[in-house]
């Protein structure tokens, strides 16, 4: 730091100091006008406050409590993962705990209320607060709190996600069959939601469909694949594409080729987001007309791509965080005007019951960045013809206005319900779009399981976003002959490509940056590794050995990956076509001195869920007290443990186990979800494979509190376990460090070296 800047911030005030005398939503600050070193940013925009009063987006009489309401801070919002076993028990530990600590508490002469579900979202699996994120990170006397919500947000059994983010998943009415695009997904809380919704049944490892999420973003991208990890969902996979132009894809059906159309569809467009003023303070200060009319295009080009790839009877949610008409009914309007009768807008008005909306808009003017209005397409001179197009107005034709329905629009407005502002459109598919020929009807039922022919990928006609409907139309047309389509394709490949490897696309045809993928190689079913896994842990015939992968085509095979059977069918089809950036969990690991035992992978935390219900040997059935010691200890010797798992464990080999708690309803005060923990049998001793994470919150479940965590050590302090609980030792490992899973080779000093 030079000396003048070193001057500089010596003679500012302090945070404490430039805080006592600022005025509540951004008010004058006299001179102390800086905390942190930037300036406050005052929330006033006369341009905002004009446009959206000429627009009457807000009833009569309400206009300042909605700008009221948006100078207030968001409140914390919270969701529940409703799909994993124990979402109640995480429900019962909030609701029993930590909520009632909440009780009576004020933070900075702030009376913190007690948490409330929201009303229109089902099971009270969402939950708000009147606090905002800043107090909920720094308050001492939340910081468990703080703390809780950290770690099991981790461990994907809860997600911080704004309460209108909320809307758009449950609006689609998602079943485990469902094929799902999600258009622009990330960060990805709402793929979150869609993926939940898939595994509704727990009971089911491998729902027939599956969720592909795309983001332009090659960054975010990896936020995206972060998000998905944390449920471990074989179903899941996300892609890298402009979603104006994302291609289509196909699936092998019966040995044919078949163009892929979804059931459902979730298009969360890019948008100015006026709507989240609340907790993105910059928008007061950079609103302006001309965000909105730049994104109109855009949004209208992705809903396009969206409606083309709609399976018939299927239903896509057009949604934005943005109350502009322009972004919003337009898009809608001109969509349904172009589709000719093809879509229309679903009324979902009782679907959320509980949630307060207003109807959408169908009368709307457009304003210039400088204030001018024009009711009218005529009436824009033709200077300004490049910034405002003909569909941002509203239709003129009374008759075709009124049979739009655009009223079905769901508008959110932030005073009503103490949220942000939302836009949101259910649109349903009647038949195929004009330019298009014939396509799929949408499935009523789960359609029977199909093995999908392993043939090399169809190679796609080039598409770019400015592609005709007609070119679109024979594309999706479906009548294309496989065989041509497969001599064409051996024909460019020159015989050469290897099967079941899915490589990234050719550099030439599809112009797209970001790190380069490794391949997705299936494992052939002849494959000499397979055969030890089998036998050792006693694989049940159902095992669908064809859906493991790997990421490598040479050397040793480190990781192995499963993905569901629908999920192969579009990987081997399309490898030329799209741009992979994730998919599969991770079921075994091998381990570096794997072949001085029976078998030379372990199994991996991340899909024992998926694995469980194939696994028919070396399960040891424990209590709770045997997994309040696995998970306390780091090494315990089998003699600690109850003797009923003692006596399962005490003949079985070295290495791999499944360590599986039953609940016992005879017992209401114990645990009652039930948890499969990976472990590793030593010499000695036992020890778990659980990232640490996912170690909080199992203990927390349970009633011990952690009372501390060290940020190397894979085991957590409890109250219970604190005197006599063996700590670990700070391992190097860098799995250990990141949290994900704990060496094997400190079980036992003939145990095979950590995995890399």
């Amino acid at each position: 730091m030079g000396r003048r800047a070193r001057g500089r911030r010596l003679a500012q005030p302090s945070r404490a100091e430039a805080g006592a005398d600022g005025a509540e939503g951004g008010g004058p600050r006299g001179d102390a006008g800086w905390e942190g070193g930037y300036p406050e940013i005052v929330k006033e925009n006369k341009l905002f406050e004009h446009y959206y009063q000429e627009l009457r987006i807000v009833p009569e009489g309400e206009w300042e409590q909605f700008m009221g309401a948006l100078r207030q801070p968001l409140p914390a919002t919270l969701r529940i993962t409703g799909y994993k076993s124990h979402a109640k028990e995480i429900l019962h530990c909030l609701k029993n705990k930590y909520f009632k600590e909440l009780e009576a508490l004020e933070v900075d002469g702030q009376k913190v209320e007690v948490p409330q579900p929201l009303s229109w979202y089902p099971e009270e699996l969402a939950w708000h607060t009147n606090l905002s994120r800043k107090i909920l990170r720094k308050s001492p006397q939340l910081e468990r709190f703080h703390q809780f919500l950290v770690s099991e947000t981790e461990s994907g059994n809860i997600s911080r996600q704004e309460a209108v983010s909320m809307i758009p998943p449950l609006l689609l009415s998602v079943q485990p069959h469902h094929k799902i695009l999600d258009m622009c997904a990330a960060p990805g809380s709402k793929t979150t939601q869609l993926i939940e919704m898939l595994h509704a049944d727990m009971n089911v490892p491998f729902p027939e469909g599956f969720v592909i999420a795309n983001d332009v973003d090659n960054k975010r991208c990896y936020l995206l694949v972060h998000q998905a990890k944390r449920l471990s969902s074989p179903c899941i996979m996300v892609v890298n594409h402009d979603a104006s132009s994302i291609p289509r894809l196909q699936m092998d059906v019966d040995g044919r080729k078949e163009i892929l159309f979804y059931d459902r569809i979730l298009c969360d467009v890019p948008c100015s987001g006026d709507g989240t003023m609340r907790k993105n303070i910059d928008v007061w200060k950079k609103w302006t007309t001309l965000n909105s009319l730049q994104l109109h295009g855009l949004q209208l080009r992705i809903a396009t791509r969206g409606a083309e790839q709609l399976a018939e009877g299927g239903r896509m949610v057009y949604s934005t965080c943005s109350l502009n008409p322009i972004e919003d009914e337009a898009v809608i309007a001109s969509l349904l005007e172009k589709s000719e009768g093809a879509l229309e807008l679903a009324d979902v008005s009782a679907e959320l019951p509980g949630l307060k909306w207003m109807p959408g808009l169908t009368q709307w003017k457009v304003m210039t960045r400088d204030g001018q209005w024009f009711a009218d397409w005529d009436e824009v001179p033709h200077s300004r013809h490049t910034q405002i197009r003909p569909t941002m107005f509203p239709p003129k034709d009374p008759e075709k206005l009124q049979a739009m329905h655009l009223e079905r629009c769901l508008r959110i407005l932030p005073h009503h319900q103490n949220t942000g502002g939302f836009f949101v459109a259910v649109l349903v598919k009647k038949s195929s779009m004009p330019w298009n020929k014939r396509q799929p009807k949408v499935q009523g039922r789960s359609a029977e399981t199909r093995d999908p022919t392993q043939s090399s990928p169809a190679e796609p006609a080039e598409e770019r976003p400015g592609d005709s409907p007609d070119l679109d139309g024979q594309s999706a047309s479906g009548t294309e002959d496989p065989e041509a389509i497969q001599a064409a394709e051996n024909s460019r490949d020159g015989g050469n490509r290897k099967d079941g490897v899915c490589g990234p696309p050719p550099s030439k045809r599809m112009k797209l940056f970001g790190f380069k993928e490794d391949p997705f190689v299936f494992i052939p079913e002849d494959d000499p590794l397979f055969p030890p896994i089998e036998k050792f842990y006693a694989l049940d015939p159902s095992f669908p050995k064809k859906n493991l992968l790997t990421r490598t085509t040479e050397g040793k095979k480190r990781q192995l990956y499963m993905v569901s059977k629908e999920l192969r069918n579009v990987l081997l089809n399309n490898s030329e076509r799209m741009k992979v950036i994730n998919t599969g969990i991770k079921v075994w690991c091998r381990n570096n001195s794997g072949e001085d035992f029976d078998c030379a992978f372990r199994l991996a935390q991340e899909g024992i869920y998926t694995l469980y219900p194939f696994i028919n040997s070396r399960i040891i059935n424990v209590s709770m007290e045997d997994v309040k010691i696995l998970l306390t200890q780091e090494n315990p010797f089998l003699r600690k443990l109850s003797s009923e798992t003692y006596n399962q464990a005490k003949d079985l080999a070295k290495g791999s186990v499944v360590l599986k708690y039953e609940p016992d309803p005879a017992k209401p005060e114990a645990l009652q979800c039930p948890i499969v923990l990976c472990g590793w049998r030593g010499k000695t001793s036992i020890r778990t494979f659980v990232p640490k994470n996912e170690r909080l919150h199992y203990l927390r479940m349970m009633g011990l509190e952690v009372l501390g965590e060290k940020k190397k050590e894979g085991v957590a302090r409890t109250d219970e376990s604190a005197a006599g609980a063996q700590q670990p030792e700070d391992e190097a490992s860098e799995e250990q460090r990141t949290g994900e899973v704990d060496s094997p080779a400190a079980c036992d000093p003939a145990g095979p070296e950590p995995p890399r």
